[in-house]
Parts: C-alpha cells; structure tokens; sequence
C-alpha cells in the first residue's frame, strides 16, 4: 500500500489533484480544505499522505482504485477517525472536510453538533453521531498548532484550472534588493484559510465562498491581510 507520493503538481480540480511522478501523472482526490492549501502550487513540487480504496458502483461489479490525499500526516488520521463514525463512509467523510481539522475536532470536543451539521453531506441526526463516537478521540487534533505556511519559491510559469478556466501564474521575477516587508501572496495558506472562513462569517455558504476565493487567487493580485484581500473582492463585485 502506498503511504506517501512525492512530484510535480501539474492540475487541481474541483475534487482533484494531479501529480506528475517520472512519466506517470496519478490521480489524487483531496478535499476542499486540502484544495485551497494547493491551488497556488501548480508546477512545484509536492508531498501527499496517501490512503487508498475501491470507488464501486451500485451493483458491485466494477471498482475502481483511488488515492486521497492530505498534506500531513495528522490530516490523514483525522481523516482515518472520522471514517470510523456510522453511515460515514470515504466520500461523504471527504466531502465533510472543508475546514482545517483543527476547527473541526474543536467544533466535536465543544460537542457543537449544530455547527458540524453545516459541513457539506452533513446532517442533524449524523452531527450528533460524529459527536457521540468521537468526543473523547478528537483532543490531540483540537489542540494542535496551526499549519506555519511553506515559503514561495519562484517556479515556472504554470497553469490553475478552475471549472473549464485556464490561468497563467507568471513566474515571480528575481529580487534586485532586499524587500523590507514582504508582501503575502496568494501561496500563503493560513491566510487564505483565514480569508475562507471571514468569507463564511459573513453569511456566504461554502460554494459560494469558494468562488469568491477562487476569483481573488485567480486575480493576479498580492495582499498583506485580510483588509487587503477584502478590498480586492470588493473591487471585483463592483466591476
């Protein structure tokens, strides 16, 4: 069983990845939190935690292999426990992981069933299962230390593919000088997340705050902050 994939991110889709390893490109479902921590990665190198299982039909009488993946390892067995719940199964398990798992596992061990029932596939009646099975299991990812963000390397030109729409990411040009207060940009992971969530606070459901993020990475544009980045969405909304 494969454990771990090392290579060049080459595509992220909507439920996807692609990873270009010597001559093969694999396929990778990841899920929503992994794709925002991924999108601006196109063409650089990239580790995946894997598992694997058979996608099947209704009938039983084709499966069909496939990997999740995860950038770290205790994404991976957060993922493993949420499995565990009844009538929670790999995909719906996927689907239900559009918050970082530290939000998450806090949300189970405030034993918040009304806030977990707002995950994507996630009901009232299976909320108060998770919180059940798992209220006990979930401390040590409740209280682990947020992901620090990998610094931005310059890389080739490469290309974001959103829903039929294909992007350039200009390579970044080489610093003539020192730069006092660097700005963050788009490949900044925390700070997306941080942009997702607000997105969400102010009443937008996760579709929708997917694509108001999606439109601001896809802008070319740089932010500091929060402020920065609302202004640039502002500023789309009114063009």
């Amino acid at each position: 069983m494969i454990t771990k994939m090392t290579g060049v991110l080459t595509r992220v889709l909507d439920e996807e990845a692609r990873l270009q390893i010597g001559a093969f490109e694999y396929q990778v479902m990841v899920s929503e939190a992994v794709r925002r921590q991924i999108q601006m990665r196109v063409g650089q190198e990239i580790t995946f935690h894997v598992t694997e299982y058979l996608e099947g039909n209704s009938v039983g009488s084709r499966f069909v292999p496939r990997r999740i993946g995860f950038i770290s390892e205790a994404e991976l067995d957060f993922f493993d426990l949420f499995c565990t719940v009844e009538k929670i199964g790999v995909k719906k398990a996927l689907k239900a992981m559009a918050f970082p798992i530290k939000t998450i596992a806090d949300a189970i061990s405030r034993q918040d069933a009304k806030w977990l029932s707002s995950l994507p596939g996630i009901g009232p009646t299976t909320a108060e299962q998770i919180v059940t099975t798992l209220k006990r299991k979930v401390t040590k990812f409740a209280v682990m230390n947020s992901p620090t963000p990998a610094p931005e390397t310059a890389v080739p030109d490469a290309v974001v593919e959103k829903k039929g729409k294909t992007t350039k990411k200009a390579s970044a040009p080489a610093a003539e000088a020192p730069v006092t207060e660097p700005l963050v940009t788009a490949a900044d992971g925390q700070l997306i997340e941080d942009i997702y969530l607000a997105l969400m606070g102010l009443g937008l459901n996760p579709i929708e705050a997917r694509a108001k993020l999606d439109d601001l990475l896809m802008s070319g544009k740089s932010f500091r902050s929060l402020q920065d980045a609302f202004a640039i969405i502002f500023a789309q909304q009114k063009g």
